[in-house]
């Protein structure tokens, strides 16, 4: 979805991942997304190495060292920083890799769907100070999308139905989320935070004909859940909303970032959409 907006913001090449960004160009901008990352250190850690929220934010103050280095001095670089505009996009992870497999994970068991997301949350709280401490001043945070409807779920549980209890849980995240945002906006009055509801965007994207079925034939092995490798994907792509059981295709993700950067509804965010974040001085 970043490079999606950046298209919209008017960038004309993709922004760049933090191991690849170089010179001048970490101006313009980094990614320091992670597969399968989250906001506990641990989510994901049974597929492997990933960059959990905590890392990414070092590696982000690494980058404010290099621009410092550009730029001159620290004043400069803040008032740089002050006026980018930060896409927050995390907790998807905590959930589809850590408390819905208990297999590999204890926070099922440990909490509750209310205890957990408020954990979650309390933890993110701190991670997004950090962030405002770096000279963060304009940030959308991305709710999570309704989990309990991706393909992985229906699967799991045997149903073509959304699985109410998942996005039950997941809705106890975006309110407590919700909240969190008008917390931070009234105790870091310089800085402005919004909302963008991915919960409802993700509800009507009644576009696309095959909204919880996967576009390409999904492992069941080492990658569950994954395109199985070397298969071509279906020929309908542009009608799908999934290229396998967890992520989006291109339409899915360009249907979502267009009604957070202009919103369609006035629960698309809270308290404004990103377009209007841009302008704020």
């Amino acid at each position: 979805m970043a490079d999606i907006l950046g298209e919209l913001l008017g960038f004309d090449n993709y922004i760049p991942p933090f191991a690849s960004a170089t010179g001048r160009e970490i101006l313009q901008g980094e990614n320091y997304a992670s597969g399968s990352a989250g906001i506990r250190n641990e989510t994901g850690s049974h597929l492997g190495n990933q960059i959990f929220l905590d890392l990414q934010l070092q590696n982000h103050h690494n980058t404010i060292l290099r621009m410092v280095d550009l730029v001159g001095n620290r004043v400069a670089t803040n008032a740089h920083l002050n006026t980018c505009l930060y896409i927050v996009g995390i907790g998807s992870n905590d959930y589809i890799n850590n408390y819905l497999v208990p297999k590999h994970y204890s926070t099922n068991s440990l909490y509750t769907p209310s205890q957990y997301a408020a954990l979650l949350v309390q933890q993110y709280a701190q991670q997004l100070k950090t962030l405002y401490e770096d000279g963060a001043r304009k940030i959308a945070l991305f709710g999570l999308p309704q989990i309990g409807c991706i393909p992985q779920e229906l699967q799991k549980h045997n149903t073509r139905k959304c699985v109410d209890s998942t996005n039950e849980a997941i809705q106890l995240f975006n309110e407590k989320l919700k909240s969190l945002v008008t917390n931070l906006n009234n105790n870091f009055p310089q800085a402005k935070f919004t909302y963008i509801n991915m919960y409802s965007i993700s509800s009507i994207m009644s576009t696309l004909s095959f909204l919880n079925y996967p576009c390409c034939n999904v492992s069941t092995t080492t990658a569950e859940g994954q395109c199985v490798s070397g298969e071509a994907p279906c020929h309908l792509r542009a009608a799908h909303m999934f290229w396998d059981n967890f992520h989006p295709t291109e339409n899915g993700n360009v249907i979502a970032i267009m009604r957070a950067y202009n919103s369609f509804l006035p629960s698309d965010s809270y308290p404004m959409d990103i377009s209007h974040l841009i302008q704020i001085g």
